[in-house]
């Protein structure tokens, strides 16, 4: 992968995926599994903020100049995430389906947007400013 949006891009797919299989975990009552599958969604989704967050966010700002724009809202956003997550965990510890897919469907919108937001902007700005810096961003980003 060439540019930072066909890297992230496919990384968002890997994290529906996972979603995906969790909430069909939930669907069947499945709680030890969905217990695995949380595991796997929260280390897939935080590894994902983690590679914008501590690589590619801070070095578009510093190339951009742009610290208070689009990295800062999505940053808000992904926290938004980390809080919904947070209580998807204690929902399956609790075995409560009905809470987990009342909360599920706010994560799954939250995360929708908050993609198409990265996708069709933020990681098409970032091909464009950083450059030549784009293959060592992605590495540093697979190296997490």
């Amino acid at each position: 992968m060439n540019t930072i949006s066909e890297f992230l891009t496919t990384d968002h797919r890997c994290c529906d995926e996972s979603f995906a299989s969790l909430e069909n975990s939930v669907a069947i009552q499945n709680w030890e599994e969905a217990k695995e599958k949380i595991q796997k969604f929260s280390f897939d989704l935080l590894h994902h903020f983690d590679m914008e967050e501590k690589v590619m966010f801070p070095t578009f700002e510093e190339k951009t100049g742009m610290t208070q724009g689009p990295t800062m809202i999505m940053t808000m956003e992904h926290n938004q995430m980390r809080q919904l997550l947070s209580v998807l965990e204690n929902d399956i510890e609790k075995k409560d389906k009905n809470h987990f897919f009342g909360v599920s469907e706010s994560l799954m919108m939250l995360m929708q947007q908050h993609n198409m937001k990265e996708e069709q902007m933020l990681y098409k700005m970032a091909d464009a400013h950083l450059g030549s810096l784009v293959n060592s961003v992605i590495e540093k980003m697979k190296a997490l």
